[in-house]
């Protein structure tokens, strides 16, 4: 693997909100579930759990628990990042969410499309809709497919805006 594929591949992913009808195998998901389950925790303690979401009428409901969910109507399937904070109890969040970019970026490496949904407003009702015990926090819905789109990359801020040296406030770009 080269530096150039790397950078390419990490500056190529994008958000998709159209997907092509095509399904996905179990095949490929349990690849990109391998190499997600391989993000970086704190005290290695793998606070996370995936819950893969095929059923179309529980797709519908996710898809319809806020306006940003609505991609979710297309997508094959839907993949519920749930965490558990015992496992984690300081930073179970931060765990989750780096198994979740684990996921998107495996996804987009082997040419799925996906879309980070956040559910921490929602997490009552997606714990309810897919039987989540109490304990454990839903914390991004991942709408999963082919993509059908090619979106180009949207502006970020200035390197020299978010950069500081020392202390904050002390330019690092100038």
């Amino acid at each position: 693997m080269t530096e150039e594929y790397c950078t390419e591949l990490l500056l190529g992913r994008r958000s998709i909100r159209r997907f092509k009808p095509e399904d996905v195998s179990d095949e490929i998901l349990y690849r990109v579930i391998e190499i997600a389950r391989y993000a970086p925790s704190a005290r290695n303690s793998q606070p996370w759990e995936f819950i893969v979401v095929r059923d179309a009428e529980l797709k519908e409901k996710l898809a319809g628990i806020h306006a940003g969910a609505k991609p979710l109507r297309q997508a094959p399937l839907a993949v519920v990042v749930v965490c558990d904070p015992r496992k984690s109890p300081v930073s179970y969040m931060l765990d989750c969410a780096n198994a979740a970019t684990y996921f998107l970026l495996a996804a987009h490496a082997l040419g799925l499309g996906t879309l980070w949904i956040q559910a921490l407003r929602n997490t009552d009702e997606i714990r309810e809709l897919l039987k989540i015990p109490e304990g454990r926090v839903p914390v991004a819905i991942i709408a999963v497919g082919w993509p059908d789109e090619s979106p180009e990359p949207r502006p970020r801020r200035e390197l020299k805006e978010i950069t500081h040296l020392n202390s904050y406030g002390e330019p690092y770009i100038k």
